[in-house]
């Protein structure tokens, strides 16, 4: 009979309460918390990157500003460098085109729902002053004339609509597609696609039709003067600036040049890329010529530039921009295909001469500007940081508060990485004004990609600049050709991609970790150095156990494994062997996934590899993908762990100091009674990779890129089979490698097992592989020498026995099936009975170094390594360094099990310490020093200053001065105290999801715990008490790119990649959102506009010249009447005074609202003045005059006049 336990029972109780709770008798009144619920709100702040899936583009020639619109419905504004904004349509709709209302500080964005939208660019955050939807017709091309109020609507009808841009109301003028052709053409003329006024002539209106039919519309007269027609479709129109001749692109690659008052016959037809015949006739057709503008110059010819137009023979050709000018025609190659171009211009006005400096190009991917003044056409640098996405983005890290000479180093080794060969003139697109943020505090953000390069951004002061970029991939011999690629790759694409980094801002020691099972550790100099040799250390770390099942599980009986012998080793898959590292029967053992570089490696200034640690395969298996990883200057020591097991390395001496597997760092502590599995069952040939049970992840999807979408030659369609995403988010999350059944790995060389034992420590283990008809005796026979072992190795530490849990614990070889209303520690498992292998594999999830106490019994604090798992295990291990200086290199460190093992419920997702007032307690590091000293002395010298990790009490680290550990899974979070390991405090996160990301930051000088969930709340938590201080749904999770790089960091920040080439940052501290519109930068800047071209003499005397037209009365109601209501409905914004007073808050919003009024008053005074000043002047004339004609009329008489 079981023995009640009120106390278990009162467990159990405070596990369902979501509230934190205390145990009686702990010091918990001793830290004063200051965080309160009214230190949070949470905002986004900025977004970096290059505008995803851009669809239309615009600019202000005036302003300087650039506007690009995407498919999905985003806005990106862009003046000088750092002068950025995003804003988005509610609908999601893409943005087929955009008009700047030049130099008022508003734009028009038409939309593919037929809906037009009027954003006002006067406030930090633009917002929507009018919207108007088409209910009925088709939007395809709008125009807005320079300094007009009136804009036209073309639609897929073949009919032009004119809007009120002030109101945003229909005029009743109406230009209707069969009035405009000619009345004997019996087809319609196709969507309107070109729409613009006469640059001399307001009143005449050039219509393009797709068809090939062009109409100049006579607006007084309410008819068509001229039509002209052509055999081919048009793309696009384009005026000369004196208004006599225009330009029109063809669907066959041709241009033709028509005189206005010749419409019988093209002035000249030019085919720019298509070859020309002897004979005369007409050249070979080439690629629709999809947009072409028509520049002048007034000292030259007249420029021309175009976008596509090639001919059909030259397949494989990148897209290219045509620049003609005179006889010249410069082709230039773009990466990627070109979605729009825009000439940029001296003059905002059509009608005067152009004078073209930059052409920008907006690419799928990227954004161009090209130099159109300098020979040879260079392009510009970009100042934006619009290269995220160069390489897809694989993991991300965010540090706040950095040391101040971190971001001055990694500029001056970066600045040396840049390109020659751009124009030496300035960026062309310098609008706006940066913002007066009281941001003083240094901001980096690293990103890994998956051509294994890693960049450095400086992300102070809501800005993002690249500053060094380091590439991972050099340490590597790189194949040749597809022939010569390695058949160990665990990964078809991307094998030098970067998984996971760890970085220490103090020390700057980088480390990285690959998919491909490698890591890489990088020191940083300022000095170029050389490498004859790369460090190199192999690591055999594989290993397979099985559980016991517990009482209430049913036992499954052991079945022959088909096709299992008697012989010392089952049939494998004959792949092709290794050169040097094959067993006889050619299975590929002790083999790396990949082959580092046997050639001198030359070290730039910067970050210079100091060791390379390959994991390699076993047995014909690939070794597992490492799921964690952590670096410690101080004891240096790198860690990292996988599915398989641990292993420490001494990155100082170049040694392995521990290697095992996870159930052996448990020894006889392990709650679950775990025990080596059965032997192996016979592979399936699937081309040197393992065949993948149901419901597993393939090998495929263990190499997606977090950014890799529908187009990724990575991405798996076992996306669209499971059911529940966030079942698949954790299993991808956690990337756990599917495996298939291993050889039984016997551990004989345990006196090793802790202390550092040289680079054989990295290759201990025997295969034995015996019939399963011996499994029981084996089984039992393992176990009882298993348990001798560790007893043999426990014996003088203190182990705290586990609670072991009630629940089953299956073992399945798929990844684990969770289920995330389940709230015990158990998994679903199958019931079938053909499933044998129920092992739900374990692997290592974090890391935390630190000097704490280790065991109850500890009076002091000493460094140690504290390791989580996916089952929700914290053990303990003790880190025994021998002195610094030269001892340090010298003696090995011992790595010592402390018997600690702490339980929770999830996967173990962060771990740090508070020491006794509450503060964070970080880790020890050393302080960077240049590694590439002249001499030998000045090393000597680094080490022997080495800080000494003491293990000796201390007046600040005694008994009565405790720490404590804060621990966060997926599930909940729990502070322990230490050395007394008694559980103060508990809250249980959430219920029905789980933790993706949890973070200990720093903010308003206190601590908190930050928290990113599955179902898309961000919560934080005060601590150590666990208070809930802020929960807020604000993401939900649709996209594995969300769950693989968010992260938070100190003072309130955070970030994530919202698409494959942007990265947002939010903010959850209520300071920064008061005063983040100080922060942002100001579009819109009050500028002149630029005097009107002189008509000259002549032109004025003989009407030569711009004429005017009073749109005003063409258009309005009194004249054009009332539009049909049903035609379009006028929706108002929120972006009007009273959506800017709800905009920006704050002393600073209301300066800006002032500042505005302030301008419109003085403007509207200083006409005002000049209209008095003119009717003085005019009164006064007419008073002269009067005077005078009162003088020579005084004296006569009536009968004179």
């Amino acid at each position: 009979m079981k023995k009640f336990n009120i106390r278990k029972v009162l467990d159990g109780l405070s596990s369902v309460s979501s509230s934190s709770s205390s145990q009686p008798g702990n010091r918990d009144n001793d830290i004063q918390e200051t965080l309160q619920s009214e230190h949070f709100q949470l905002c986004k702040t900025v977004r970096h990157g290059f505008p995803y899936q851009p669809s239309a583009m615009a600019f202000d020639p005036v302003q300087k500003i650039l506007a690009i619109g995407t498919q999905n419905g985003s806005l990106r504004l862009f003046g000088r460098p750092g002068v950025e904004c995003y804003c988005q349509h509610d609908n999601g709709a893409a943005v087929i085109q955009l008009q700047f209302l030049i130099n008022e500080g508003a734009l028009v964005s038409a939309l593919a729902d037929d809906s037009i939208h009027l954003w006002n660019l006067r406030q930090k955050r633009p917002a929507i002053l009018h919207s108007l939807k088409f209910n009925r017709e088709r939007i395809t091309f709008c125009h807005l004339p320079f300094q007009s109020k009136w804009f036209y609507v073309g639609t897929e009808r073949g009919n032009i609509h004119i809007v009120n841009v002030e109101s945003f109301t229909l005029s009743g003028y109406v230009i209707m597609w069969n009035k405009a052709i000619e009345l004997s053409s019996k087809a319609h003329p196709g969507p309107v696609v070109h729409i613009s006024d006469n640059p001399i002539d307001e009143g005449k209106l050039l219509i393009g039709f797709e068809s090939g039919t062009v109409v100049l519309w006579d607006l007084k007269s309410k008819k068509a003067d001229y039509r002209y027609t052509y055999d081919e479709a048009i793309h696009s129109v384009a005026w000369h600036h004196e208004g006599k001749q225009f330009i029109c692109s063809h669907s066959d690659g041709s241009l033709t040049i028509w005189n206005v008052r010749s419409p019988a016959k093209s002035a000249q037809i030019i085919t720019p890329h298509g070859k020309q015949p002897k004979d005369g006739k007409k050249p070979e057709p080439c690629k629709p010529i999809l947009k072409v503008e028509y520049k002048t110059t007034r000292a030259g010819d007249p420029f021309m530039v175009l976008s596509g137009g090639l001919s059909y023979d030259t397949v494989g050709r990148r897209p290219c921009l045509t620049v003609m000018h005179g006889k010249s025609t410069a082709v230039l190659e773009m990466d990627y295909p070109i979605v729009d171009f825009l000439t940029l211009c001296e003059t905002p006005y059509p009608n005067d001469v152009q004078e073209p400096y930059a052409v920008v190009v907006l690419l799928e991917k990227d954004l161009v500007v090209i130099d159109l003044a300098q020979n040879g056409y260079p392009i510009f640098e970009n100042p934006y940081p619009l290269s995220i996405h160069e390489s897809p983005v694989t993991c991300c890290e965010y540090f706040a508060d950095c040391p101040v000479d971190l971001i001055p180093a990694l500029y001056s080794v970066g600045s040396r990485q840049k390109r020659q060969g751009y124009s030496k003139k300035e960026w062309p697109i310098s609008g706006g004004n940066w913002g007066l943020g009281s941001q003083s505090y240094p901001e980096i953000i690293i990103t890994g990609h998956a051509d294994g390069s890693v960049k450095f951004w400086d992300a102070s002061a809501m800005m993002l600049q690249v500053l060094y970029k380091l590439k991972t991939a050099k340490v590597f011999d790189k194949s040749r050709n597809k022939d010569d690629k390695p058949n160990t790759d665990i990964v078809d694409e991307d094998p030098f991609a970067i998984q996971i980094l760890s970085w220490c801002p103090e020390s700057r020691m980088l480390c990285v970790a690959g998919v491909s099972a490698h890591v890489i550790i990088y020191k940083f100099s300022k000095q170029e150095g050389a490498t004859e040799v790369v460090q190199l250390l192999e690591v055999r770390l594989q290993y397979e156990l099985n559980d016991v099942e517990s009482p209430e599980g049913d036992q499954v009986p052991s079945l022959p494994t088909p096709g299992a012998t008697s012989s010392s080793q089952p049939p494998a898959p004959q792949s092709q062997p290794s050169t040097s590292s094959s067993s006889s029967d050619g299975i590929r053992d002790n083999v790396p996934c990949l082959k580092v570089r046997s050639t001198p490696l030359k070290q730039s200034a910067g970050y210079q590899v100091e060791l390379v640690i390959q994991l390699v395969w076993v047995s014909g298996e690939p070794p597992q993908q490492i799921t964690s990883l952590g670096v410690n200057s101080s004891c240096g020591l790198v860690v990292f762990g996988n599915s398989n097991g641990l292993a420490i390395v001494d990155y100082l001496q170049k040694t392995v100091l521990l290697n095992r597997g996870i159930i052996e760092l448990y020894g006889s502590n392990d709650p679950y009674q775990r025990q080596p599995r059965s032997p192996r069952k016979t592979r399936q040939p699937s081309g040197g990779l393992c065949d993948i049970n149901e419901g597993s992840t393939t090998s495929e999807d263990r190499c997606k890129s977090p950014t890799s979408g529908s187009t990724s030659p990575c991405n798996s369609d076992d996306d669209q089979k499971v059911p529940n995403f966030l079942e698949r988010v954790k299993t991808k999350s956690r990337m756990f490698s599917k495996t298939i059944v291993y050889d039984l790995v016997v551990t004989t060389n345990h006196q090793h097992f802790y202390n550092g034992g040289g680079r054989g420590g990295a290759k201990m283990s025997r295969k034995l592989s015996l019939p399963t008809e011996l499994k029981p005796d084996l089984d039992k026979g393992l176990r009882h020498r298993h348990s001798h072992l560790f007893k043999k190795h426990f014996s003088n530490v203190d182990v705290q026995k586990a609670k072991v849990q009630k629940e089953e614990m299956p073992r399945t070889r798929s990844s684990p099936n969770f289920n995330i209303r389940d709230n015990s520690f158990s998994r679903s498992r199958s019931s079938s009975v053909t499933s044998i292998d129920k092992e739900s594999q374990e692997a290592i999830t974090s890391f935390q170094f630190c000097e704490t106490f280790t065991r109850k019994t500890d009076s002091a604090a000493a460094p140690s390594l504290w390791v989580g798992t996916t089952l929700g295990t914290v053990l303990v291990f003790v880190l025994n360094l021998p002195p610094a200086g030269e001892q340090r290199l010298l003696q090995p460190v011992i790595v010592l099990p402390s018997g600690t093992l702490i339980r929770l419920k999830g996967a173990i997702l962060r771990m740090s310490f508070l020491d006794s007032t509450g503060a964070l307690y970080p880790p020890a590091c050393e302080p960077w020093r240049e590694p590439n000293a002249p001499n030998d002395k000045d090393e000597k010298d680094r080490l022997r200053k080495r800080r000494p990790v003491s293990v000796s009490p201390s007046a600040s680290q005694e008994i009565s001065e405790n720490q404590y550990a804060v621990i966060c899974s997926e599930k909940q979070a729990k502070v322990i105290a230490l050395p007394s390991q008694n559980c103060i405090y508990k809250h249980n996160i959430t219920e029905t999801s789980f933790v993706l990301r949890a973070d200990m930051v720093q903010m308003n000088n206190s601590i908190c715990l930050a928290c990113f969930c599955a179902n898309g709340h961000i919560m934080t938590l005060s601590l150590p008490s666990l208070r809930p201080l802020l929960d807020v749904n604000y993401l939900p999770l649709t996209d594995m790119r969300i769950a693989r790089t968010f992260c938070f960091t100190n003072n309130g920040q955070a970030l994530y990649l919202v698409s494959p080439t942007e990265m947002q940052r939010i903010t959850y501290s209520q300071d920064m959102c008061e005063n983040l519109q100080e922060m942002l930068g100001e579009l819109f800047t009050p500028v002149e506009t630029p005097e009107a071209p002189n008509r000259g003499f002549f032109k004025g005397l003989f009407g030569g010249g711009a004429q005017s037209l009073d749109r005003e009365e063409l258009f309005g109601e009194s004249v054009a009447g009332k539009a049909s209501r049903s035609l379009a409905q006028h929706i108002p914004g929120p972006g009007g005074i009273e959506g800017m007073k709800g905009a920006a808050s704050g002393v600073v919003g209301d300066l800006a609202r002032a500042r505005i009024a302030l301008d419109e008053r003085g403007q509207k005074l200083g006409e005002l003045d000049e209209r008095t000043a003119a009717m003085m002047a005019s009164a006064e004339s007419f008073s002269k005059h009067a005077h005078d004609m009162m003088l020579k009329c005084k004296d006569k008489k009536w009968y004179q006049f």
